[in-house]
């Protein structure tokens, strides 16, 4: 990785992710590993007593730990010493309304996915932040990976010729049972339409699939047949989803992702081919990507190694055969967020290797879940995205 000297780090305050939540801490590695981000603020709960207390564990000063969002938007607004961006690490329910406070505040924002529970509300959010000008970064962490990146460069540059096919699933098992019915937390709120909004599996896990086979393939998608199924009795979401997509260029798609397949634990995957070859990368094993060309023998390219291109070695840590993974992924992105930023405090454009999903992403994933369900309400018949 190209490291090009010290830097200030942007100072962050974080909604939700109190200390002992799994994603939360996910967040705070990803955002210090690169040494690019420091935390100081923070409305780590809405229970003010473990918001302070997870303050306290993290080094925030009391006087920085806020009982709700909005009081830290105010107030970290008018500071000097505010915080210039804000990581948004709460249920989907309580995405939109700390976005817009921090937003109309100032503050650039990194929110998780999906951007809310609601196609007309996300609309409203693209609106507001486009206006606004300010940076917001979408945390669709797997598009972080060096071979990730090295795939999409790949294709861009022709290597696999025309695209004709995409191919991409994210299976898991955890919710095989109804997990939700023994108060274990992540698995209540997710499988609450009230907070994770119409779709359950199809926006939890099928965004982040949908957002791969986009950022890799670099292809719009004209049209969705999909059918969502609960397997599960008595769950109110969809805990499987099994789409077809209809790209731009004619090409044809396959998405699955399913919380249900006894067995997985996340095993996000692509293979994508083209007129003269074909491409295959797997979660599980991500510091490799397995190359095919017409009529040769397959062949494997590691990260940081032989074959590799300037989009993967942008963001290899260390030399290859030592393996990097999910939290580098993820730092990958909180790094390009603060290119982003500074680039902004500088009046300028970040660029053109700064890769994070964005608003236009968090919107075109709330029409990829409308989409999905308005079609799977209609036994699977072609749907155009919203």
């Amino acid at each position: 990785m190209n490291m090009q000297g010290y830097k200030r780090p942007i100072r962050y305050g974080m909604v939700g992710g109190g200390h002992t939540g799994f994603i939360g801490h996910v967040h705070r590695m990803a955002a210090a590993l690169d040494r690019n981000f420091t935390l100081v603020a923070g409305a780590l709960s809405s229970d003010p007593k473990r918001a302070h207390e997870s303050a306290a564990d993290l080094g925030i000063a009391q006087d920085r730990s806020y009982a709700d969002f909005n009081e830290m938007a105010a107030r970290e607004s008018r500071r000097e010493d505010g915080i210039e961006a804000v990581v948004i690490v709460t249920p989907n329910d309580l995405h939109a309304q700390p976005i817009r406070a921090f937003i109309e505040a100032g503050i650039h924002v990194i929110c998780d996915k999906p951007l809310c529970t609601t196609l007309e509300e996300a609309v409203n959010l693209h609106r507001l932040v486009s206006e606004s000008g300010r940076v917001f970064v979408l945390t669709h962490c797997y598009t972080g990976y060096p071979m990730v990146r090295q795939a999409r460069q790949m294709i861009a540059d022709g290597e696999i010729g025309e695209l004709r096919l995409v191919h991409v699933e994210y299976p898991q098992g955890w919710l095989a049972t109804r997990l939700e019915d023994t108060g274990e937390r992540k698995s209540a709120w997710r499988t609450d339409p009230d907070r994770s909004g119409p779709g359950g599996c199809v926006a939890d896990i099928g965004t982040h699939a949908y957002h791969m086979a986009r950022f890799v393939s670099q292809l719009g998608v004209d049209s969705i047949s999909a059918q969502l199924t609960t397997f599960v009795p008595g769950r109110r979401v969809d805990d499987d989803v099994q789409a077809k997509l209809r790209f731009e260029n004619g090409a044809r798609g396959i998405l699955w992702a399913s919380q249900v397949a006894v067995g997985h634990e996340n095993g996000l995957r692509f293979r994508i081919y083209g007129k003269s070859g074909g491409l295959e990368w797997i979660q599980a094993d991500p510091n490799c990507l397995w190359h095919t060309q017409l009529d040769k023998p397959k062949q494997m390219l590691s990260r940081a190694g032989i074959g590799g291109n300037c989009a993967s070695l942008r963001w290899s840590r260390v030399a290859a055969g030592h393996p990097e993974g999910y939290v580098e992924a993820f730092s990958t992105i909180y790094s390009e967020a603060a290119e982003a930023v500074r680039a902004w405090q500088n009046g300028k454009r970040p660029g053109p290797d700064v890769l994070h999903p964005g608003i236009d992403d968090g919107l075109e994933g709330m029409q990829f879940i409308d989409t999905c369900i308005r079609s799977s309400a209609n036994c699977g018949e072609w749907t155009g995205l919203a």
